[in-house]
């Protein structure tokens, strides 16, 4: 891979055009051109479209540059990482979650385990079980939270804990006044969902059509997060696991369990060629602590660790 053609690449995206493109690396323009011509050639995609003198990504193009981004990022690392290799400096640890479970589970033990092990450097970040395939064959960290198991054939999964899928409501919808849910009774709501082929949009998705229901009303969302704020504003329901719900204030939402009753499970995952580490084994134990905060019986169940 060309790394001045990725940059190329990068800065028409920035800058919207070739000849600005081409100012912003202090190359000729038919130089940029070039560069974009060998990029698309080797990668067998078409990465840009022309409307009005301006380029445009395609759709491919789209999907590539989120990419591309990351691994210019990790580029500019390179320096970084070299002088804590000469310094003999300790790396660091780098931990990444998926968003569902993010506020509720992954940062009230990463704070816990920073205030335990001030000695340890630590980064944290958010990507998306669409990530998986890219991060793993990447190695880009050292430790997952997430859904499992994972089908991956380079990743670990350990399961540590389980949560029931419920309906998410705002604290004053008639259905609050419910024992329970039924899918049927949900057809003729507005349901927040995410946009398909998201995890959890699979997995509703599923449930529904087994049942041979339609929704016919739906608020797409790109994170869960987004999704249970649009519920808390009263913007509709929401099917999503207990766990994640944590984070939201009680005050403005509740959920009350789904019929049929569907279960998912959450845990670490790492590669699996990674050498033992006892700092990541640390974390772990800190997130082990903190899924057991969060039992509930009947929603939240933890995993027999083994």
């Amino acid at each position: 891979m060309n790394i001045k053609a990725l940059q190329a690449f990068n800065a028409v995206v920035l800058e919207g055009s070739v000849s600005a493109a081409a100012r912003s690396m202090n190359l000729g323009q038919p130089a940029v051109s070039r560069l974009i011509a060998l990029l698309e050639a080797e990668l067998r995609l078409t990465l840009f479209k022309r409307e009005k003198q301006r380029l445009y990504l395609t759709e491919e193009g789209a999907t590539f540059n989120r990419e591309a981004r990351r691994i210019l990022a990790a580029l500019t690392e390179i320096p970084r990482i070299a002088d804590e290799i000469r310094a003999h400096r300790p790396k660091r640890l780098r931990m990444v979650t998926m968003p569902r479970t993010s506020l509720s589970v992954v940062a009230p033990a990463v704070a816990r385990f920073s205030r335990q092990r001030p000695d340890v450097k630590m980064s944290l970040d958010v990507r998306s079980h669409r990530d998986l395939e890219s991060w793993i064959n990447g190695r880009e960290y050292d430790l997952c939270f997430g859904n499992v198991p994972v089908s991956h054939w380079a990743a670990q999964s350990t399961p540590l804990v389980r949560a029931v899928l419920e309906v998410l409501m705002p604290k004053d919808h008639p259905f609050a006044d419910k024992e329970v849910v039924t899918l049927a009774e949900l057809a003729d709501e507005t349901l927040v969902q995410n946009f398909p082929g998201m995890l959890l949009r699979r997995q509703t998705d599923a449930m529904f059509d087994a049942s041979g229901i339609q929704i016919e009303r739906e608020l797409l969302a790109g994170t869960s997060q987004i999704t249970q704020h649009l519920v808390a504003h009263g913007a509709g329901l929401a099917i999503i696991d207990r766990l994640s719900v944590l984070a939201m204030d009680p005050a403005l939402v509740t959920t009350r369990p789904l019929h049929p009753a569907r279960w998912v499970a959450f845990g670490v995952i790492r590669h699996c060629n990674d050498d033992p580490d006892p700092v990541v084994d640390a974390l772990v134990d800190v997130l082990w602590e903190r899924v057991a905060e969060c039992v509930m019986p009947g929603s939240i169940e933890m995993v027999a660790r083994d």
